[in-house]
């Protein structure tokens, strides 16, 4: 990794000017305490997790999203819940080394598309203001739910009682806490992303907070129009340049993406960065 590059990325962490943005490859390390299996986070863990450890059709195993679908569409919807609740809903799994390390400086905002808790347990002793993504509702516009977190408990609020002042952790994608909500099938997304490309999937006080921040993406595949779709949205009104990408072996999809969206591919993975962060402390 470039010295200066990772100065600047660093530096403009620390400031909260650089906002983490988390992918599924954030989870890396993160495994079940009892059998070591890895902690389903990528499109194709959930999908085999989700079809009892068996690939299904090629068309399904493409995306998460569409796999969902087809279950949704032959179970219900609260069987996708009770599956996410059932993979996140507990504290089964060893900590990611990249969450033990955002625990130690705990960032002003923080964007996780991952379903996880434990980016909650981070601030779990610190006030913050959550942000859980919803979709198909009918009561409201509103793609989103915000609870205010006293360090002992979430209760929901409104959008005028939000407190930008205190950290900002934003599941755009669900989490099984303080209530399930998640975002995982076609129709979720399509909801979901067209409240978002209206406005109405993020809070009026985070749009003003993140006006002109930079972005760091973290094992995040920007392969998927679902994720690339929704990570369009979340940075808008970002900074020119808007920030980096960690990505390994970019697909020439991703080059031409980032570049047209103004991001930097930095060709490491989320364990060479925290390689480069161990060495960098110890140095």
């Amino acid at each position: 990794m470039n010295n200066n590059v990772f100065s600047e990325i660093l530096s403009g962490l620390y400031d909260n000017e650089v906002v983490p943005y988390l992918g599924p490859g954030v989870l890396f390390d993160s495994n079940h305490k009892k059998t070591g299996q890895p902690i389903p986070a990528d499109s194709e863990s959930l999908i085999l997790a989700m079809n009892d450890g068996q690939p299904m059709a090629p068309k399904l195993m493409y995306e998460f999203p569409r796999a969902a679908m087809n279950r949704e569409l032959k179970r219900g919807r609260n069987f996708l819940t009770q599956f996410l609740d059932g993979v996140y809903g507990h504290s089964d799994w060893t900590r990611a080394s990249i969450h033990n390390w955002l625990a130690e400086w705990r960032p002003h905002y923080v964007v996780d598309i991952n379903r996880d808790t434990q980016l909650l347990d981070s601030y779990a002793d610190v006030e913050h203001t959550l942000i859980v993504g919803v979709a198909r509702i009918t009561a409201s516009q509103n793609r989103f739910k915000i609870f205010h977190y006293d360090g002992k408990e979430y209760l929901e609020i409104d959008q005028a009682d939000a407190n930008s002042n205190i950290p900002i952790l934003f599941k755009p994608m669900g989490t099984p806490k303080p209530v399930s909500n998640y975002i995982a099938s076609d129709a979720d997304y399509v909801d979901y992303i067209t409240e978002l490309m209206g406005g109405f999937a993020i809070p009026q006080f985070l749009k003003e907070y993140r006006k002109d921040k930079k972005y760091l993406l973290l094992g995040l595949p920007l392969n998927r129009d679902s994720e690339r779709m929704v990570m369009s949205d979340i940075v808008y009104a970002a900074s020119e340049p808007k920030g980096w990408v960690m990505r390994k072996n970019p697909t020439v999809k991703e080059q031409r993406f980032c570049k047209r969206l103004g991001l930097e591919i930095i060709p490491v993975d989320c364990k060479d960065f925290m390689d480069y962060m161990i060495a960098k402390e110890a140095a």
